[in-house]
């Protein structure tokens, strides 16, 4: 999986660059991300403008705008709560996002696709770290296999069309993300945005306890959204193969861990109790991010550092509401 020959993958930075899914926490960075290495033609809709689930609108979208390079950065996520109350959802839209765009991507003449996956394609069980070809040996986590599975048919579609048509879509796979415009809805976050939250309205409201799901032990991999849209530029021009890349920090942390430094940054003096009744999800989730560093890509945003912008991000976030 080694990077083509770079002279074949430059990236004219006026071409036209459509990034699905920008006002998401993906998303958003990688417009940041690319913007502020000089990209200057990026095409973008939001979901009123464009409904990536109906496949006529995508198919016009494309046959008018003609991009050349495409992000797939547009999902339907959330986290265990959202995944198990929502399995039609989580596998029904991202199978449509996902097959309009690829599709239409090839049909109107993209030069290249980047499509944004997650770790939780990964088997529950599978070996740690876990490296690219532990793809569909094992089981998967059943508290998001909805969404997993459709994540995997996404890059099973881009190697597809590289095979059958000669098409460049490359796969990438990030771990944990966190970071500015992340989702801190009370029930459908992720496990860092619902902590901050949390903590937040319980130091503002003077709670004397914040209860958390789960017996803290999970081991978990996180990375800032501006390390990995700095990843997904760095694939765009530099990466032109048939299996995906994983995209991480190679550093783990507990949950317990992460909670005990949320509440540290958020400024919360009160208990931190745990609800063991609750479910914990993938016991342990490190991606082997061997590849990537082989290319010569590495993050550089430390957790401690990315979670104090996070919340102060948060703070202003939420004074604006």
């Amino acid at each position: 999986m080694a990077a083509t020959d770079a002279a074949a993958l430059k990236v004219d930075k006026s071409a036209k660059i459509f990034v699905a899914g920008h006002r998401g926490l993906v998303g958003s960075a990688v417009v940041r991300r690319l913007r502020s290495a000089g990209y200057t033609n990026i095409i973008l809709r939001s979901h009123s403008e464009l409904d990536l689930t109906i496949q006529s609108a995508v198919k016009t979208f494309f046959s008018i705008e003609k991009p050349q390079y495409v992000i797939l950065a547009a999902a339907n996520v959330g986290g265990i709560h959202a995944n198990a109350t929502y399995p039609a959802d989580f596998i029904t839209i991202n199978l449509q996002i996902q097959t309009n765009v690829i599709d239409s991507a090839y049909r109107y003449g993209v030069k290249k696709l980047v499509f944004l996956g997650s770790s939780c394609i990964y088997p529950k069980h599978a070996l740690q770290p876990i490296s690219e070809s532990a793809l569909l040996t094992g089981p998967l986590e059943p508290t998001n296999e909805w969404y997993a599975i459709a994540k995997i048919a996404g890059i099973k579609m881009c190697q597809a069309y590289r095979i059958q048509y000669k098409w460049d879509a490359i796969s990438a796979m990030p771990t944990n993300l966190y970071g500015p415009n992340d989702n801190f809805h009370p029930e459908n976050a992720h496990v860092l945005p619902a902590l901050m939250r949390r903590f937040h309205e319980a130091k503002v409201s003077g709670a004397k306890e914040v209860v958390v799901w789960g017996s803290g032990s999970p081991l978990r991999e996180f990375l800032h959204v501006d390390d990995l849209a700095d990843a997904v530029v760095f694939l765009l021009e530099n990466y032109s193969g048939l299996g995906h890349v994983n995209v991480g920090s190679g550093k783990e942390v507990s949950i317990k861990e992460l909670a005990e430094l949320v509440k540290e940054v958020v400024g919360f003096e009160g208990a931190l109790v745990w609800d063991g009744s609750k479910p914990d999800g993938t016991p342990r989730k490190l991606m082997d991010n061997s590849t990537l560093a082989k290319l010569g890509w590495e993050p550089k945003i430390s957790l401690r550092d990315g979670v104090v912008g996070t919340y102060e991000w948060y703070v202003k976030y939420t004074k604006q509401q």
